[in-house]
């Protein structure tokens, strides 16, 4: 399986938080998405330590990590504590990633709502369809065609992003079946947070997924950025 390799600059290591806890649809493409954040990790200076333990939400622990990853987390996670947590980590300058089903998570949590960007509404059957990457410039899109073809569940969502949010890529719905969002279907995006960065993909569905070389890189950007190594 490849990993993506560095983009050619240092940084000091830092940790990663990787959290998949499921209180709904769990994905059976967890484990093999684990794997493949740790071995990013070793190829690019940071490492992640992987959880499902909510517990682990408090100011003092997640302080130690400069990102924390949801990765295809569903249903009500945190409890309030937790979530006041997870708020002051972020607005103090954290980093966040929200990994496809990050986004069927907290829907009775505002702000979790404005932090991920958009609710799953629904989707359609696992298919192919082609991604128009609309910022070649940012860490985590920029080694991508500006058409880029790949099978996964492509999510609709309740909302578009916040309007401060950067749209990186949005769905040709042309290409596929089933879509309710109409022809404006942003699937990845970044914004800021108080002093924290927020980066969410909607792909991360399927196990095959995550040896996808340009899927690794387009995850490994939104890391570096979330973790300020990279504008």
């Amino acid at each position: 399986m490849f990993f993506a390799a560095a983009f050619a600059i240092t940084q000091p290591a830092f940790g990663v938080l990787v959290f998949s806890k499921t209180d709904g649809f769990r994905h059976d493409s967890i484990p093999v998405g684990i794997e493949t954040l740790a071995k990013l990790g070793e190829a690019n200076n940071f490492t992640t330590t992987a959880t499902e333990d909510s517990a682990t939400f408090t100011s003092e622990n997640l302080s130690k990590y400069k990102v924390i990853v949801f990765l295809n987390t569903t249903g009500d996670v945190l409890d309030p504590s937790q979530q006041d947590a997870l708020q002051n980590y972020i607005n103090k300058g954290g980093g966040y990633v929200g990994i496809h089903a990050a986004a069927d998570t907290e829907y009775d949590w505002p702000w979790y709502g404005e932090l991920v960007g958009g609710y799953f509404k629904s989707h359609p059957h696992i298919q192919q369809a082609t991604v128009q990457v609309l910022d070649q410039k940012h860490i985590s899109t920029a080694h991508l065609p500006k058409s880029w073809t790949r099978s996964d569940e492509w999510y609709d969502y309740k909302a578009l992003p916040p309007a401060k949010a950067k749209i990186l890529a949005k769905l040709d719905t042309s290409t596929y079946q089933g879509h309710t969002m109409g022809e404006n279907h942003p699937i990845a995006w970044y914004q800021t947070i108080e002093k924290g960065r927020s980066w969410y993909t909607g792909m991360g569905h399927t196990q095959e997924t995550y040896a996808d070389p340009d899927f690794q890189k387009h995850v490994l950007g939104g890391i570096l950025w979330a973790a300020k190594v990279k504008n």
